[in-house]
């Protein structure tokens, strides 16, 4: 009996001690969930191009972001928008300088270059551990087009991640004067409307470019494999030949038809020194309408945008390239003092259909209120000249095909888009990046003959007869066949590692 006693007590004691321990580990995990629940949130620094003004009321968005932010992952952050002339250099003078900056929006012509400073900070571990929302969203194929040996520094927004390409116009003019747009297939079939509206409207250029980039822009079948210094032809589709874009037949017969429409009057006298937006010369009454890349119902955002009803043709078949997939990207700093933070807030922005509402559209109630149709439209009172948030940059945010529609869109805009993408003719080059460090000095020199003659030439000032051969020489003296030779002896690796023929 007391053998007994004496194994009871000591089992009692045993238990004392096992759950004094236990209680103290309890303790001291309970201390730190209070503790982590206490600690001030970090903040975050996003920064992101806009176009024109930035909106009135974008620090009450910020703080309603910051509300969700906080509680999901104890975070704020601070909006730091940039116009979309000076977004480039402001984020390089942030990054050499070392200024606060977290989470950037990447524009994918500067991608290789971002990269090549080492200045973005590699994804795929924090990905794995933070960002599942955004790699289920995106997929393999897309999610892996922006690797660089190997690894990711940026990732795709969804949205129109394919482009085809047309002529977007002011829908009043084509009622007005009976313009059949169903008889323009192909560029050459633009001409009888810009003849059309120059005669009758002679106060008012039937075209205009984008700001910076020409009237031609990036229209044609073409995979530019990142800066058009080296291309592919009939959207990556045939024989992966990398060949001197501005040497082909293609490109000449585009430039003398630019010149032809110059000559006629069809483009905006000061097209070739013009900064303005296309949508700012538009809704100015300047010009009729653009060439332009497209994607389902971009006539009806153009249309918000702009102010007026405006309709769209199309002149091209949709394709996916490197560049139209990686064309807007969200990347880390180098410098961000807490990536964590940041890959878990970028993960939001691919997972919460608040967060990139307020993004697209504003504050529900203020901005924006919810039809009877489940479609959104202004408030009452409220319109496109005095709502406090027009953005309209929702293709920048995460996931776009999360937010709320607009009235005046397809309800199922956003399932047509991504059919829109799956469907698209996909380059055989899909995924590569090019990487131009080796041949740096060749890129600096050709770039610089490029400047001095692409505008000119693609909005119809030179003369192409003159000037193209003199374009090409002075290309080649540049170096630029020894930059195809490397992208060339590139891509032949990619392909050959990720078994393309």
């Amino acid at each position: 009996m007391k053998k007994r006693l004496s194994f009871l007590s000591s089992i009692v004691a045993l238990t004392v001690i096992v759950s004094g321990c236990g209680s103290e580990n309890g303790g001291a995990s309970s201390k730190k969930q209070d503790e982590k629940k206490s600690e001030a949130p970090y903040e975050l620094t996003v920064a992101f191009p806009v176009k024109g003004a930035i909106p009135k009321d974008m620090q009450l968005v910020n703080d309603e972001i910051n509300k969700i932010a906080k509680e999901k992952i104890n975070a704020t952050v601070k909006l730091l928008p940039i116009s979309y002339s000076a977004y480039v250099n402001q984020m390089n003078l942030m990054m050499t300088g070392g200024e606060k900056l977290d989470l950037m929006v990447e524009w994918g012509a500067f991608y290789s270059s971002y990269i090549a400073k080492g200045q973005l900070l590699a994804l795929d571990d924090l990905l794995n551990k933070y960002g599942k929302d955004v790699s289920e969203s995106l997929g393999p194929v897309f999610l892996n087009a922006p690797k660089v040996k190997g690894k990711i520094y940026g990732v795709p927004t969804i949205r129109d991640l394919a482009q085809d390409y047309g002529f977007i116009m002011r829908k009043d003019l084509v009622t007005k004067y009976n313009i059949d747009l169903s008889q323009v297939k192909k560029l050459d079939d633009l001409e009888s409307v810009l003849k059309t509206l120059k005669d009758k409207e002679p106060s008012i250029a039937p075209m205009t470019n984008k700001g910076t980039t020409s009237i031609y822009g990036t229209f044609s079948t073409r995979d530019s494999l990142g800066d058009d210094l080296g291309v592919l032809l009939d959207n990556g589709q045939g024989e992966l030949k990398v060949v001197n874009w501005y040497e082909t037949p293609e490109y000449a017969n585009m430039v003398k038809l630019m010149r032809k429409w110059n000559q006629a009057g069809y483009m905006l006298k000061d097209v070739v020194t013009n900064k303005e937006s296309e949508n700012i010369i538009i809704k100015a009454g300047k010009a009729v309408g653009n060439l332009t890349h497209m994607k389902p119902g971009f006539a009806e955002q153009q249309s918000k945008i702009i102010g007026t009803e405006m309709t769209a043709v199309k002149l091209a078949p949709s394709a996916a390239n490197t560049s139209t997939v990686n064309s807007v990207m969200w990347g880390i700093s180098q410098g961000s003092k807490n990536p964590e933070k940041a890959m878990q807030f970028l993960n939001l922005m691919y997972a919460s259909k608040d967060i990139v509402n307020l993004f697209s559209w504003g504050i529900e109630g203020k901005h924006y209120v919810k039809k009877q149709d489940g479609l959104i439209s202004y408030p009452a009172g409220v319109d496109e000249n005095n709502t406090g948030f027009a953005l309209n940059q929702g293709f920048m945010f995460g996931n776009s095909f999360l937010a709320d529609v607009w009235e005046g869109n397809d309800k199922n805009i956003w399932q047509e888009t991504k059919k829109f993408n799956e469907s698209a003719t996909r380059s055989k080059a899909l995924g590569f990046t090019y990487d131009n460090t080796p041949v740096k000095t060749e890129v600096a020199a050709v770039t610089n003959v490029v400047s001095q003659y692409r505008l000119g030439l693609e909005d119809g000032a030179f003369d192409p007869d003159k000037e193209l051969p003199k374009f090409i020489s002075e290309l080649k003296a540049a170096g630029i066949d020894k930059i195809i030779a490397e992208k060339q002896k590139q891509l032949d690796v990619w392909a050959k590692e990720n078994n393309v023929k």
